[in-house]
């Protein structure tokens, strides 16, 4: 008996931080959807959620993420069980049913949890007139969404019709389906070892698996900085598809080594970590502090310059280039789920112009003889292949250098008939996919 208020109490307090995690969750959404703003830039401004419970925060970051991955789906969902449109006025109410819909159908939280938390919701952010609706649409849904679910074509409604397009021209289909399924899910957590000799005693403390390529793929886990060896600097966050184009490189031990577009650091880790004499240039000081907090928990070291290419060219020459471009980032929606929302066709458009500069740029910072590999994340022809091809034809003094599958875990589908490295998000499903990447390697010609 005299514990029944005790669990009362841990139940409204329960309630209550349910209610303080779907707040922060909600104000997060708006921020990507409404105003544009990076999902991981949101979350990091969002002060709530850094005074949430470590378990909270991570269900309100996984409730994010859900409804960005599934957008299409829980919007077609909604629709059906509406008369008509919402009202613009009705935004925020529009936004309530999307965290209900992925809370309910698609994280399998128990129905009076996902509904009445949205419903509670409504009332404190101002939009009782639409409790009756929320409350409808979700009870509804509970009942018949399953179905519903399995009738949708998940890959055609999450995708918008500018990807989907581009996609298909590019790839097919068939990989263009099975790309927006490998979205679907939660990404595991991929680290690269400072060490690698060191591989299987860090895959034993964090119980992970040795990928095919020489990283660790972990379970998605809480906060990084609680995993074994963080603190000692055995390790860092970067995807496996990630790795590969420092590869291209060859052997960077003691070689002049620039690093262009080097935030935050994972390539610059690993060409310190091989030895290179590693210059990493950005454009963003504060980015370049970033980085250098993540080489100092590593032991490790680079020179940095604060510089943007397209205005001056660096100084000297270096006898291996790795020019990381700024892309789209269309490769990256499996662990970035904001992309498909914040870009438009016209930021290829943008951006391939950016990265011909930034190539130009790149293969004067190439001595003669010397090695250059272009990179970027994005699954568009316009930021990989187009650019290389464009580049080419302008007579630039470089050539491309074809890379083998052994350069690639033995991997022939990475690779394009031309000799480019090319991975795509359903690559290596059976070990949970892996980020789109797209490089080439070239050699700078002269005396």
């Amino acid at each position: 008996m005299g514990l029944r208020p005790t669990q009362g109490g841990d139940a409204k307090l329960g309630e209550a931080a349910g209610l303080r995690a779907r707040g922060a969750a909600l104000e997060v959404l708006q921020a990507v959807l409404h105003r544009r703003r990076p999902l991981d830039e949101a979350l990091a401004d969002h002060a709530g959620l850094a005074a949430l419970a470590t378990r909270d925060r991570a269900f309100a970051r996984l409730a994010i993420a859900t409804v960005l991955r599934r957008l299409g789906q829980i919007d077609a969902l909604i629709a059906y069980c509406l008369a008509r449109p919402l009202p613009e006025k009705a935004a925020t109410a529009h936004d309530l049913l999307r965290l209900g819909v992925a809370q309910r159908l698609f994280l399998d939280t128990p129905a009076h949890a996902a509904v009445d938390t949205t419903v509670a919701l409504a009332e404190t952010r101002g939009q009782s007139p639409y409790k009756g609706l929320i409350n409808a649409v979700l009870r509804r849904l509970d009942r018949e969404g399953a179905g519903l679910v399995a009738a949708q074509d998940a890959a055609r409604l999450n995708l918008p019709d500018w990807l989907w397009q581009s996609w298909t021209a590019a790839y097919g289909e068939t990989v263009t389906r099975a790309i927006a399924d490998a979205h679907l899910a939660e990404p595991p957590l991929d680290l690269s070892l400072k060490l690698p000799g060191e591989i299987a005693h860090w895959a034993t403390r964090l119980r992970a698996r040795i990928s095919p390529l020489g990283t660790l793929r972990c379970p998605a886990a809480g906060p990084i900085w609680e995993l074994p060896g963080y603190h000692q600097g055995a390790w860092w966050v970067q995807d496996m598809a990630a790795t590969l184009p420092v590869g291209l490189l060859g052997s960077v031990a003691g070689l002049r080594v620039a690093d262009l577009g080097a935030a935050p650091g994972g390539k610059t880790a690993q060409l310190a970590a091989a030895g290179a004499r590693v210059t990493a240039v950005d454009q963003s000081s504060a980015r370049l502090q970033r980085l250098h907090g993540n080489l100092a928990r590593l032991g490790l070291t680079a020179e940095s310059v604060v510089s943007d290419l397209t205005l001056a060219p660096l100084s000297g020459t270096f006898e291996r280039v790795l020019l990381d471009a700024p892309c789209t980032a269309t490769g990256t929606i499996r662990r970035h789920p904001d992309v498909p929302h914040l870009k438009r066709p016209e930021d290829v458009t943008r951006l391939a112009r950016l990265q011909d500069r930034l190539l130009g740029a790149a293969v004067q910072a190439t001595e003669p003889g010397g090695l250059l590999v272009y990179a970027t994340c994005s699954l568009q022809p316009e930021e990989g292949p187009e650019r290389i091809a464009a580049l080419l034809a302008s007579g630039a003094p470089v050539g491309r250098v074809p890379i083998a599958p052994d350069e690639v875990g033995g991997f022939a589908m990475f690779l394009t008939p031309a000799g480019d490295l090319r991975t795509l998000p359903c690559h290596l499903a059976e070990w949970g996919c892996m980020d789109g990447f797209f490089a080439a390697r070239l050699r700078r010609l002269g005396p």
